[in-house]
C-alpha cells in the first residue's frame, strides 16, 4: 500500500485544493468575496441560531380545527348532493364528529346511501375516508375514519412545513431551520431574524382566502337573532367584529387558484393587494361575476370579511384587486401570504425563544477556543508519541479540518455549536485512526518486517479496524441526523462529513506523505520503532 501511485497524489492535492478554495471565504471579509471572479466559490457557513442569534418558535398544527372544517366541508357536500338528486331531507347537522342527515321519504333511502357512499375516496393503506351507515328513522350517518385523520394531519404538516418555508422565504431571511417535531409539531429556527413578532404576524396566520356570496334574503338582524337560513354564516368584519355581514357557506372560488399577488395602490392612493387567477380560477371567477352582476360577494379572509364590493361587470381577466384599511406593510404581508399559499390548519405557538446577537458571538469566541485546545492537544500528542510521522499525521489533520469546513460551505450546511462539538469530536477520530496504523506498524517491526514492510502492513491490517469504526459511527450520525431535530441534527451532519473526511486523511493523506519520505530519506529504521 505505501507507494506513490499518481492517482493518490492527484487526488490529495484536489481533496486539499477543494479544502482551501471553499474553506477561504469564511475567513475573507464580505466585501472582499464579493469582488471575487465568479468562477471563484462565494459560499461560506451559515451559522445556527445558537452563534449568530436569532428567534426561535415552536408550533403545533392544531388537528381538532383541521376535524371540524373536515366535517363542515362534508355537511356541505352531504347538502349539495341531495339537493342535486332532488333527495328531500331534514335534520342535517353533526354532533360529536359524525353527521347525520334524516330522509323524509322512505323511498329515496338507497338511492340516498348510494349518492353519500360516492362521497367517500378509498386510502392509501386500504379501506376508505369516510364511513356511510344507515339507522333507525330514516337516518344515515356518515364520519371521518381514524385512518383518514390520521393521514390528514400528517398531511397537513408537511404541507405546513413547506408553506411556512415558502413564507420566510419570501421575507428575505437566510437558511431558516423548519423541521417536523414529534407528530404534529414544527420547529422554526431563523438565525439573523430579531424579530419574533414579525415571523409570527406572517407563519401563523392561515391566509385561507375565499370568494364567497353574501346572502341577502334575511336581512343580518334576523340572522343574529337566530335565523341563519341553511347553507349560510355570519362573519364579521377584521376591523370590526362587532359588524357582521350573512354570507353562503360554499366557496365559489380558492385562494388555491391564485398565480400572484402583490401590494400595490387603488385609484385612490389607498394600499391594496393585486391578484391573479390561474386559468381555472380565471373561468371560474369570471363565471361568478357574469352571473350574479348587481349582487354583493364577499372576499374572506380566515373567516374574516376584507370587503363586500358589488359585482359592477363580468371580470373575465382572471385578475383583480383587493381593498381595505391596509397599511403598506399589513398589504405586502397579505400579499407574501397569499402567494405562499394557505396553511392547510390552523397553528399554536406553544414556545418562542430569542437568541440575542452577543450570546452567538459569545458561542462563536467559546467554540473556537475550544476547537483551538483541541487541535492543539492532539497535536501536541500525536507529535510527541509518533515524531515524524506525528507530523505527517498533524498535516493530514489539517487537511481534515479544511475538507470539513470546505464541505460544509459547499453543502450550506447550517454550523452549531453542537456542530462545533462534533468537528471536535472527529479531529480525535481523525488521530484514532492514525494510532491505530502507527501501532500497527509498530508491532510489525518488532516482528522483524523491514522498514517499508513493518509500514505496507501497517496500513493493511490496521485498515479493516478503521472501517469498521467508522462505520458504526457512520450509521449513528445517520440516526442521529434522520430521527433527531434542530442542535442534533447540526452535530450528526458535522459528524457524518467529519467521519469520511477523516479516513480519507488518516489514511491517503498520511501514505502519500510517508510514501515521500520513504523515496527521499530511504530508512533502515521507522522513526516509531
Amino acid at each position: 500500500m505505501i507507494n506513490l501511485s499518481r492517482w493518490k497524489i492527484i487526488v490529495c492535492v484536489l481533496a486539499t485544493v477543494f479544502g482551501i478554495a471553499f474553506t477561504a471565504p469564511n475567513l475573507m471579509p464580505q466585501k472582499m468575496v464579493d469582488s471575487l471572479p465568479v468562477w471563484v466559490p462565494h459560499k461560506k457557513l451559515n451559522l445556527g441560531l445558537d452563534l449568530q442569534g436569532g428567534s426561535s418558535l415552536l408550533y403545533e398544527v392544531d388537528v381538532d380545527a383541521l376535524k371540524a372544517e373536515k366535517l363542515s366541508n362534508l355537511l356541505e357536500d352531504v347538502r349539495n348532493s341531495l339537493r342535486e338528486k332532488q333527495i328531500t331531507f331534514t335534520g342535517l347537522g353533526q354532533v360529536n364528529g359524525v353527521v347525520s342527515v334524516r330522509i323524509t321519504d322512505p323511498g329515496q333511502m338507497q338511492a340516498a346511501f348510494q349518492e353519500l357512499n360516492k362521497l367517500g375516496q378509498p386510502l392509501a393503506g386500504g379501506g376508505r375516508d369516510l364511513s356511510v351507515s344507515t339507522q333507525s328513522d330514516q337516518r344515515i350517518q356518515l364520519s371521518l375514519s381514524n385512518d383518514a385523520m390520521t393521514a390528514e394531519a400528517g398531511k397537513a404538516v408537511d404541507q405546513s412545513i413547506e408553506i411556512i418555508r415558502r413564507r420566510i422565504d419570501e421575507l428575505g431571511t437566510k437558511e431558516p431551520s423548519i423541521n417536523r417535531q414529534g407528530v404534529n409539531r414544527i420547529v422554526v429556527q431563523a438565525p439573523g431574524e430579531s424579530d419574533p413578532e414579525r415571523l409570527k404576524n406572517v407563519i401563523g396566520q392561515t391566509a385561507k382566502l375565499t370568494f364567497q356570496m353574501v346572502d341577502d334574503t334575511v336581512s343580518v338582524q334576523e340572522a343574529s337573532a337566530g335565523r341563519v337560513p341553511p347553507g349560510s354564516v355570519l362573519l364579521p368584519y377584521p376591523d370590526a367584529p362587532e359588524k357582521l355581514i350573512l354570507v353562503k357557506r360554499r366557496a365559489l372560488v380558492t385562494g388555491e387558484m391564485l398565480t400572484t399577488a402583490s401590494s400595490t395602490f387603488d385609484d385612490h392612493g389607498r394600499s391594496a393587494v393585486s391578484f391573479r387567477f390561474n386559468g381555472q380560477g380565471g373561468r371560474k371567477f369570471g363565471d361568478v361575476t357574469s352571473q350574479n352582476i348587481g349582487k354583493r360577494f364577499a372576499i374572506i379572509l380566515d373567516n374574516k370579511v376584507i370587503s363586500a364590493p358589488v359585482i359592477q361587470t363580468a371580470i373575465t381577466g382572471g385578475s383583480g384587486i383587493i381593498t381595505g384599511n391596509f397599511t403598506p406593510e399589513t398589504a405586502n404581508n397579505l400579499a407574501v401570504l397569499l402567494r405562499a399559499g394557505a396553511l392547510p390548519a390552523p397553528l399554536k405557538i406553544e414556545e418562542q425563544r430569542t437568541v440575542g446577537a452577543e450570546l452567538g458571538a459569545d458561542a462563536i469566541k467559546a467554540g473556537s477556543i475550544s476547537l483551538a485546545i483541541g487541535a492543539a492537544a492532539i497535536v501536541v500528542f500525536i507529535v510527541l508519541a509518533y515524531g515524524l510521522f506525528g507530523v505527517f499525521a498533524a498535516v493530514a489533520l489539517a487537511v481534515n479540518v479544511l475538507m470539513i469546513l470546505g464541505a460544509m460551505s459547499f453543502t450550506q450546511a447550517t454550523l452549531t455549536f453542537p456542530g462545533i462539538a462534533g468537528l471536535i469530536l472527529t479531529l480525535a477520530v481523525a488521530v484514532d485512526a492514525n494510532v491505530l496504523i502507527y501501532e500497527r506498524m509498530r508491532d510489525e517491526a518488532h516482528a522483524g518486517r523491514s522498514p517499508m514492510g513493518a509500514a505496507d502492513q501497517g496500513y493493511r491490517r490496521a485498515l479493516v479496524s478503521i472501517i469498521d469504526a467508522n462505520v458504526t459511527t457512520l450509521i449513528s450520525a445517520l440516526i442521529m441526523f434522520q430521527f433527531g431535530s434542530g442542535p442534533i441534527k447540526g452535530f450528526a451532519w458535522t459528524l457524518f462529513i467529519g467521519v469520511i473526511t477523516s479516513v480519507f486523511t488518516a489514511v491517503l493523506i498520511t501514505q502519500v506523505l510517508i510514501g515521500w519520505w520513504f523515496r527521499a530519506a530511504k530508512p533502515k529504521a521507522l522513526p516509531i520503532a
